[in-house]
């Protein structure tokens, strides 16, 4: 373990795997294990489908033509290295803070600060934005099935001409109490909005398969391979969210088993709809009427399939998935924060757990009013690309975390092990740095001011505040670097 002259752990001091497993039993900071796999699975899919299927396809499809079908597949592939690596750690390192935690068991706590940090804000624009975009299907599908809809004074936010975005904040707020309810409660509900969403995809591939023709896919690559890997970098973003899963370790009946089983599940389940959507999409509409329609696939039933009334279908399965994507990555962030707040890193009180709800009830609370604001009022247009920035950097780490704990920690038990270690985590890296290199610039120059930021907070209260460094004092095992059994 590194360490400062005075003999404390330095900033790059790593903590140990069973101390972290050990602090999950403590009273007043250990969550219920409540979540089965079917729950879990359904987390994934929860948080991955959302509004990028309903939209993503038809920019995919103008730009690499009836050949998205193709990218879809890359996309996916191009997730799997990653969603591999969080599934071996989530089976064996079962505590929240995903890959938070994660990178302070492998590379040390200024690193898992700085991925922390980064995560809270990934996962708070997220959430606002997504709501942003909640409100808008909601006003959608209000228009397509009743004509009517809410007036742009309540909501838009003040960025896109109203006064606040009302739905925005209703939404969020409704989230919070449900979350603080309960992790059972929680995964129930989402259950649900996943089975809604999921029959709204079938009854979408299901017309267009009746209605199929293959006139559409010739030429099927008209930009050649440039063209698909285009749309590749494009459709990515429509997968992430698998990767909220992990969050959810510490409250899994068996996380060795079921962590594994519902991350990789779930990526596998939506690239099979996500593919069959898109083959069924190209065979009633052409890649132009998909690229043209800011409703691609409300446009290809109208338009190829003759069913006028499709749009408010397709509206309210976007309302829905929406709305689970929003529980699970507010989930997410709530569990990553709680996780750091446990540390010592942020304020240890926020880490509280309600013992009627078993949930970090204040904590939730509070981020769930802060992302209401931000949803309501806040521009986001700009800040929300950090979410992409966020993501891949987080998926760097995770890759990195695998290799730096079979080296480290090659005796631990692995339920679940990343097969053909390292080439697959390799490729996971280099998938991710490819996609953020193609990010803007302006695009880094906000990620890093806000890294800044998070340093200023890190050494000014989370490196005094640790409890790594407030606990050394009593050099335990695990403090020291010899891998000892953590002392009462």
């Amino acid at each position: 373990m590194a360490t400062t002259p005075s003999g404390k752990p330095g900033i790059f001091a790593v903590r140990d795997v069973r101390s972290l497993i050990t602090e999950t039993a403590e009273e007043g900071h250990g969550l219920k294990r409540a979540v089965g796999p079917t729950q879990l699975t359904a987390m994934g899919v929860g948080a991955i489908i959302g509004t990028g299927i309903f939209v993503v396809i038809g920019e995919g499809a103008g730009v690499a033509g009836p050949a998205v079908i193709l990218s879809f597949v890359l996309a996916a592939v191009a997730c799997a290295f990653s969603a591999l690596s969080y599934a071996e750690l989530a089976s064996s390192i079962p505590v929240s803070g995903s890959a938070y935690t994660y990178t302070y068991a492998t590379l040390g706590e200024i690193v898992a600060w700085i991925i922390g940090w980064d995560l809270i804000l990934e996962y708070g624009v997220s959430v606002a934005a997504i709501a942003v975009g909640w409100g808008g299907n909601l006003n959608a599908f209000l228009d397509a099935a009743f004509g009517w809809s809410l007036p742009d004074a309540i909501a838009k936010s003040p960025e896109d001409g109203g006064i606040f975005n009302l739905p925005a904040v209703f939404v969020v707020l409704a989230i919070t109490l449900l979350l603080v309810r309960g992790v059972t409660e929680s995964a129930r509900v989402n259950l649900v909005m996943v089975v809604i969403k999921l029959a709204v995809l079938l009854f979408f591939i299901a017309v267009a398969m009746v209605n199929f023709g293959t006139g559409n896919f010739q030429p099927f690559a008209p930009s050649g391979v440039d063209g698909v890997t285009a749309a590749a970098a494009i459709i990515f973003f429509a997968y992430i969210g698998f990767d909220a899963v992990s969050t959810g370790s510490e409250e899994a009946r068996n996380p060795a088993k079921d962590l594994p089983l519902a991350i990789i599940g779930s990526l596998v389940i939506c690239t099979i709809f996500y593919v069959l959507t898109a083959v069924g999409a190209i065979g009633i509409a052409s890649p132009q009427q998909l690229q043209e329609s800011d409703a691609p696939l409300a446009a290809a039933l109208d338009q190829g399939a003759g069913i006028s009334w499709a749009a408010a279908v397709l509206s309210l399965g976007a309302v829905v998935a929406i709305t689970s994507v929003v529980l699970v990555i507010m989930y997410g962030q709530t569990r990553i924060f709680f996780a750091m707040c446990r540390d010592g890193l942020l304020p240890e009180r926020l880490a509280t757990v309600n013992q009627r709800y078993g949930t970090p009830a204040r904590l939730t609370i509070g981020l769930g009013v802060l992302i209401a604001i931000l949803a309501a009022l806040v521009p986001l247009s700009e800040i929300v690309k950090l979410v992409n920035i966020g993501t891949l950097f987080a998926f760097v780490l995770v890759n990195i975390g695998v290799l730096v704990l079979r080296r480290t920690r090659p005796e631990m038990p692995r339920p679940y092990r990343v097969p053909w270690s390292p080439v697959l985590p390799l490729l996971g890296v280099a998938f991710a740095v490819y996609l953020m290199t193609d990010l803007p610039w302006d695009t880094w120059v906000r990620f890093v001011g806000w890294l800044a930021l998070g340093l200023i907070i890190y050494f000014a209260y989370g490196y005094r505040n640790s409890r790594l460094r407030r606990e050394n004092s009593g050099t335990p095992g695990w403090a020291r670097g010899d891998g000892g059994t953590p002392q009462p």
